[in-house]
């Protein structure tokens, strides 16, 4: 089977597939202290305790980080753990099949060119993947399975501290939907603001950015991932399909790019 990490500033997303089919999946919180030999320890443990892998080995490994210093710990980790499995990290050299059309390429995170590798496989393009991590970001795919760039703004949970954090009578609250969007107690205006004022936002951009990346913006298929997502889904008017695995399933193609198929 093929182990997928995808390591993000906040959490780490492991699937392992089974063909095309995620049949396993956890969320862990990203620490960056962690050395290699903890991660091999909770990512066996995880294993471990699943009644659905009682028999199963890890064939291959494909992951991408965007933090270096955890990019680091899980190279070592590969090697020390599972020097007998194909590991293909997401780096520069790693084929991905993704024209990136930025200034500077090298600056693109992989999380990004994998998500849009992903997006154009599953619905074809043009498309734009909105990813509700740590930060939002807004990533454009052309016609043709390019990459031609995006945008990034501040993330739900960064927006929510930062907030509580200046205001000295706003607490953190409770990322649910309102009564109304005109709140009737401090705790709803900030849920309103929290909920409605993203998903406004996802709608602007997403507009904005169709204009620009097809002559029919009605054309552009709108793909939502990241663990934030549910929270706006049923609010944004924009968003066309939820894809919680979308990064999961880049690192799958990508490693039957650089390996051949998974299983």
């Amino acid at each position: 089977m093929l182990l997928t990490i995808d390591v993000g500033n906040t959490h780490t997303v492991l699937g392992l597939f089974e063909g095309e089919e995620v049949i396993e999946h956890w969320r862990i919180n990203t620490d960056a202290r962690r050395t290699a030999d903890e991660i091999a320890v909770v990512l066996q443990g995880l294993v471990q305790q699943s009644p659905l892998l009682a028999e199963t080995d890890i064939s291959g490994i494909a992951l991408c980080s965007t933090v270096p210093s955890v990019l680091h710990e899980m190279r070592e980790m590969c090697r020390r753990y599972y020097g007998d499995v194909t590991a293909v990290i997401v780096e520069p050299g790693v084929k991905t099949g993704v024209p990136i059309r930025m200034d500077n390429p090298k600056e693109v995170g992989s999380d990004r060119i994998i998500n849009a590798l992903a997006a154009n496989h599953i619905h074809g393009g043009p498309a734009i993947v909105v990813d509700f991590g740590t930060a939002t970001t807004f990533d454009a795919v052309s016609a043709k399975g390019e990459y031609v760039g995006g945008a990034i703004a501040p993330g739900i949970e960064i927006s929510v501290d930062a907030l509580s954090a200046r205001g000295a009578q706003l607490h953190k609250v409770e990322l649910v939907r309102p009564r109304s969007v005109i709140g009737k107690s401090t705790v709803e205006a900030l849920q309103s603001g929290i909920i409605y004022g993203f998903a406004g936002q996802v709608d602007g951009v997403v507009r904005r950015m169709s204009e620009e990346l097809a002559d029919d913006p009605e054309q552009v298929t709108v793909v939502a991932t990241g663990g934030l997502a549910p929270l706006v889904l049923d609010e944004s008017r924009c968003i066309d399909v939820y894809e919680p695995w979308l990064t999961l399933i880049g690192l799958r193609l990508v490693y039957e790019r650089n390996v051949g198929v998974s299983g």
